[in-house]
């Protein structure tokens, strides 16, 4: 219906609005993009038939962006490290690839945490990322950048990772759709830091998106033959999901209580689903949840099969130079000399904290795979859980150094290996977005993935930033 170089200059255009207030994107390759489009143009009025090119090309003009921590051919690839602020991408990532070549046209990186691992996007390479509901606000983490974007309507589809709500997060923050997919189907090569030891099966990669119908095609693509192991075209009956609620994780002393406007947003949604599906929502108290941070930590932090050690974060952020030292760092960020944020060195300092109990490490992780056992057994082929995305809907800037690990509401699922999706559910009484994580058993992302969509139907999706 529209030429795909006018769709292109569109988001073009938008990104050139917009981008100077919430500094999302970080670098732009629009020529190369316009470049794209218009050979997607002459490609469509020489072709073959509709039905043939949709075929080989289902993505094909859509334009995307995609977390700067992900390579991108000719882009930076840095994630936030100051040290690798001349590291250029010299090919795709797996999935940047598979998006290519399903005809995808990619407008450009976007900001994240320094080292993905904090929930403000914020570093010393780029600065910091706002939130296009309220600029005073964070855009979640690490794949801030992407949430950000999307919901200003300057793409269409993000790529994401998540080792601890990372995609998850920023959508919730920003009133848009992500998923995490069950873990081992969407490859995660081609980014930096990549998973390494028994992080591997915690680091999921998968699909942002504005609209609920766009995650799945999305995800086919990102998961290419690994999307055999998902049942994304078995017809889902949404009268026959056993649909759990929990309202909180039971009280942790290190997470902040949910708040109440949330939990009348989850409330409206089990009223919703018993009126209209007819269904009786179980309530249910898992009680290891209130553990969640611990667990998530402790396995983290622990040896895998092999016996291979975790690798340390202090590691990664001398990016194989000179070791970094959390406490010096520390006393030269006081005095503005650090090219490290305050999180990191943070996260670095801990690190060594949470190795020195080693007995209590291995209790958590005993408790965390009773826990995977046990939602396992809870959820079985035709469960979904309805679980708080967050304590809080989007925090001011800085403010989460003061509640650190609130995280550990989408953290969890990571390591339990379960697939959830994040919906939007409209906006709060500050105009800033409210929203639920939908969990599955492993391998289950259709049945979350169905009641996305039946959600964004129910309770409006995505809100454009400033129409209300």
């Amino acid at each position: 219906q529209v030429a795909c170089v006018e769709v292109v200059e569109a988001y073009v255009e938008r990104i050139k609005e917009v981008n100077p207030l919430i500094n999302a994107v970080v670098k732009d390759r629009f020529e190369e993009a316009l470049q794209e489009a218009r050979q997607v143009d002459k490609l469509l009025s020489e072709g073959p038939g509709d039905d043939c090119l949709e075929e080989k090309f289902p993505l094909l003009g859509v334009p995307i962006t995609v977390k700067e921590a992900f390579s991108l051919y000719g882009m930076p690839n840095t994630s936030g490290l100051v040290n690798r602020r001349n590291v250029i991408a010299t090919s795709d990532a797996t999935v940047v690839s598979r998006l290519k070549q399903a005809g995808a046209i990619p407008l450009g990186v976007t900001n994240c945490s320094e080292l993905c691992m904090w929930y403000e996007s914020s570093n010393r390479v780029y600065g910091r990322t706002n939130n296009p509901y309220d600029l005073q606000r964070i855009v979640g983490g690490s794949s801030g950048g992407e949430g950000s974007v999307l919901a200003a309507a300057c793409s269409v589809i993000g790529v994401g990772s998540d080792i601890g709500g990372s995609i998850r997060m920023p959508a919730f923050f920003n009133g848009v759709f992500g998923h995490k997919p069950t873990t081992g189907v969407v490859p995660n090569d081609g980014q930096f830091p990549n998973a390494h030891g028994v992080r591997t099966s915690y680091l999921c990669t998968g699909p942002m998106c504005r609209y609920a119908e766009d995650l799945e095609p999305v995800l086919k693509v990102m998961a290419g033959p690994g999307v055999s192991k998902l049942k994304l075209n078995e017809k889902v009956s949404l009268e026959k999901i056993k649909f759990h609620c929990m309202d909180h994780d039971g009280g942790s002393i290190f997470v902040s209580p949910v708040d109440k406007e949330i939990l009348q947003a989850q409330k409206k949604v089990v009223e919703h689903l018993e009126s209209d599906l007819g269904v009786q929502v179980q309530h249910v108290t898992i009680h290891k949840m209130k553990y969640s941070f611990q667990i998530w930590s402790a396995m983290m932090s622990s040896k895998d099969s092999e016996g291979q050690e975790a690798q340390r974060f202090t590691d990664l952020l001398g990016d194989h130079g000179k070791p970094v030292w959390p406490l010096w760092e520390l006393m030269k960020w006081l005095v503005g000399m650090s090219s490290h944020t305050l999180p990191a060195i943070a996260l670095g300092l801990t690190e060594k904290l949470v190795n020195l109990n080693v007995s209590g490490k291995a209790k958590l992780v005993s408790m965390g795979k009773s826990l995977q056992e046990e939602m396992e057994a809870l959820l079985g082929p035709d469960g979904v859980l309805l679980y708080p995305s967050h304590p809080t809907v989007a925090p001011k800037h800085h403010s989460p150094i003061c509640m650190p690990f609130n995280f550990a509401y989408t953290a969890i699922f990571n390591v339990l290996g379960l697939p959830v999706t994040q919906c939007p559910l409209g906006l709060g009484s500050e105009g800033l977005p409210l929203g639920i994580q939908l969990v599955a058993a492993a391998y289950n992302d259709h049945l979350t993935l169905a009641v996305a969509r039946y959600l964004e139907k129910a309770f409006g999706g995505w809100v454009l930033p400033g129409e209300v």
